[in-house]
């Protein structure tokens, strides 16, 4: 299929078939910046101990609920109620989290620096909890430099909810088909095709980079 490229000014041209991408949207995690909470408990629990655990709580429900608005004093009052032996974890979990946190994605921040200087808009979504989020730009500095970021635990709503997605689109005046969002997690990318947008599975930088150049996005 052919694809947008640009005229001889260095100007974005799009096909008839693709639109001039105008945004793109980036999820954090693992996009952005790595993510791996087993790190948290590392050092005093074996992986045996920490799958257990996570097993035991059911740690991504537990997370995304936290993701999704809930404080941590909620999920740790009903954590007492249900497995009160795992509440000292759940603490570390608050305490340490910047631990979780590895840093950046080779590669990525390269392509926000590349997209920002061919004028295309760079934004964040992330399901992330209002309460660590502040850890985030450190691990990352690249995030300082998007235009804005949706944090779920900030408005009550998490991927792959459709809402989310909607209030993106309202409160940063986006067009769905003049706008790329990019995740590591499969399910997000279908709600946010499912809605117009052109939604790319991340796996890399290098892959991502191709990606956009066959949209036609001005970047080497």
């Amino acid at each position: 299929m052919e694809t947008g490229g640009q005229d001889k000014a260095g100007t974005q041209v799009a096909s008839p078939e693709v639109p001039v991408i105008e945004a793109v949207v980036f999820d954090l995690g693992n996009v952005l910046i790595g993510w791996d909470p087993t790190r948290v408990w590392a050092d005093t629990m074996s992986g045996e101990e920490i799958e257990e655990f996570f097993a035991a709580v059911d740690f991504p429900r537990f997370n995304h609920s936290l993701d999704a608005g809930r404080t941590w004093a909620q999920a740790r009052a009903e954590l007492a109620e249900l497995a009160p032996e795992y509440v000292g974890h759940v603490d570390t979990y608050l305490e340490a989290f910047d631990r979780s946190l590895t840093g950046p994605i080779p590669g990525s921040a390269d392509i926000v620096t590349d997209l920002k200087a061919a004028g295309i808009r760079v934004l964040g979504l992330t399901n992330w909890s209002a309460e660590t989020f502040h850890h985030a730009p450190v691990a990352a500095p690249v995030l300082t430099e998007l235009e804005a970021i949706l944090v779920s635990g900030e408005v009550g709503l998490a991927k792959p909810d459709p809402e989310i997605f909607r209030l993106l689109i309202t409160r940063y005046d986006l067009d769905p088909a003049r706008t790329v969002f990019i995740d590591d997690v499969a399910k997000n990318v279908a709600a946010a095709a499912a809605l117009g947008f052109h939604a790319i599975l991340f796996s890399d930088a290098p892959t991502f980079r191709a990606d956009l150049q066959a949209l036609g996005v001005p970047i080497l």
